[in-house]
């Protein structure tokens, strides 16, 4: 036993001492060599694969999985587009129901009434208060077109005495000219103009069937919207039911979040400019105000277009001093509304880049028209929120560590 007890020593110092000297050239090895090739292996040649240089590898790997991406990203856009009269009142069902949701549940809570009742009661409510608001707004819009038209044919009067006195000096000829090519324009184009108006009156029906659908599902929504997600929650596969429902669950908070605060935030920016309105004796105060509320929906670029409407009434009943002075004010209030309004109703929970902002309205335009520009940025803070924090779940999740060393004693 004394002759195999040396051995072992003698093979255990022999081991030792190779690793004390092997292990530095290795290390002096990676350092002089920026790109460390792999291993060879156990046959003593290396793979294709190993052959590649890493950081090619590396692109590979990441370029066909985007490929996978885009062609999904492809493929849904393509479903929802075929499905466009489905799609676009879900959505917007979605987000009435993230607007009145908080009611329901108030009601639900406080004064114990059941889930049906409480929805309906909340709907017909809401359904009253939009009646309400158009009818206001079309009475004043009939009581006061009178009164535009005859003030309009001043303004048109003044704007021609400006083109005339002011810095462009154009002459009677040039005037009568531009009037003539618009008629003649509108002329050429009253087929057009007709075919738009009749195609319009064909998709009534469209228009009917999609709004029956929005309110039968913002019902369902608000009634069973937490059961409903739950069984779609329990169609996925086990591992991924609990992250994926905890950050559906958050990306729901950010959307109703978003939508109260977009409601406050245009709310706000409708008294303003409505009050200015008022204060500057602009006809059609209130529609203009009602108009500025519903373009407020689109962040950025909504409250100034609708702005746009105001100022142009303004140059054609009041003149172009006080069309300027309406300007000034749309411009006023979008200031507040981007630099004090946004960031301190809707804060960091919906905080998005106002370039992404723009590029998701842009193409919810292409794709959708005014609609994809209402739910665009909805879309893209539900979407930002649900992948942080699954890219937050799997940060906190700890690590595998180093493989425990295993000792054979002899």
């Amino acid at each position: 036993m004394g002759r195999v007890e040396q051995l072992r020593a003698n093979i255990r110092r022999a081991y030792l001492a190779g690793r004390a000297t092997v292990r530095p050239n290795s290390h002096e090895d990676l350092d002089d060599d920026p790109i460390a090739l792999a291993e060879p292996s156990v046959n003593g040649s290396r793979s294709a694969d190993q052959q590649v240089p890493y950081p090619l590898r590396i692109a590979a790997a990441w370029s066909w999985r985007m490929l996978i991406v885009a062609a999904a990203g492809t493929v849904v856009l393509w479903v929802v587009a075929k499905l466009h009269q489905v799609v676009i009142p879900v959505a917007i069902a979605m987000l009435m129901s993230a607007l009145l949701g908080p009611a329901v549940v108030w009601l639900r809570k406080r004064v114990r009434l059941h889930r049906s009742l409480a929805t309906a009661i909340v709907m017909v409510g809401g359904l009253a208060l939009v009646a309400g608001t158009l009818t206001l707004v079309i009475t004043q819009f009939v009581s006061s077109w009178e009164d535009l038209s005859q003030k309009a044919q001043g303004g048109i009067q003044q704007i021609q005495g400006w083109l005339k006195r002011g810095p462009l000096h154009l002459s009677d000829q040039q005037l009568n000219s531009i009037v003539s090519e618009a008629q003649h324009w509108l002329t050429d184009h009253r087929s057009t103009l007709t075919t738009g108006a009749v195609t319009t009156a064909t998709t009534a029906f469209d228009v009917l069937a999609s709004t029956f659908l929005v309110l039968f599902c913002t019902f369902f929504f608000l009634r069973d919207g937490r059961r409903i997600w739950r069984f779609l929650v329990r169609l996925l596969p086990a591992g991924g039911r609990e992250p994926l429902g905890s950050a559906g669950d958050a990306s729901w908070q950010t959307l109703v979040a978003y939508v109260r605060a977009t409601v406050l935030v245009a709310f706000i920016d409708a008294s303003g400019i409505g009050i200015g309105l008022v204060i500057m004796q602009i006809p059609l105060a209130f529609p203009l105000a009602a108009l500025v509320f519903l373009g407020a929906f689109i962040p950025i670029v909504g409250a100034t277009l609708s702005g746009t409407v105001a100022i142009l009434v303004a140059l054609v009943a009041r003149g172009p001093v006080w069309a300027l002075a309406v300007l000034l004010l749309v411009i006023g209030v979008q200031q507040l509304e981007g630099h004090v309004l946004q960031p301190a109703i809707m804060g960091k929970a919906v905080a998005i880049h106002p370039l992404a902002v723009i590029v998701a309205i842009a193409t919810g335009v292409v794709l959708a028209g005014i609609v994809g520009a209402l739910v665009a940025v909805p879309i893209v803070a539900v979407l930002n929120t649900g992948i942080r924090h699954l890219a937050a779940r799997r940060s906190d999740e700890p690590e595998p560590g180093p493989p425990t060393e295993v000792v054979v004693r002899g």
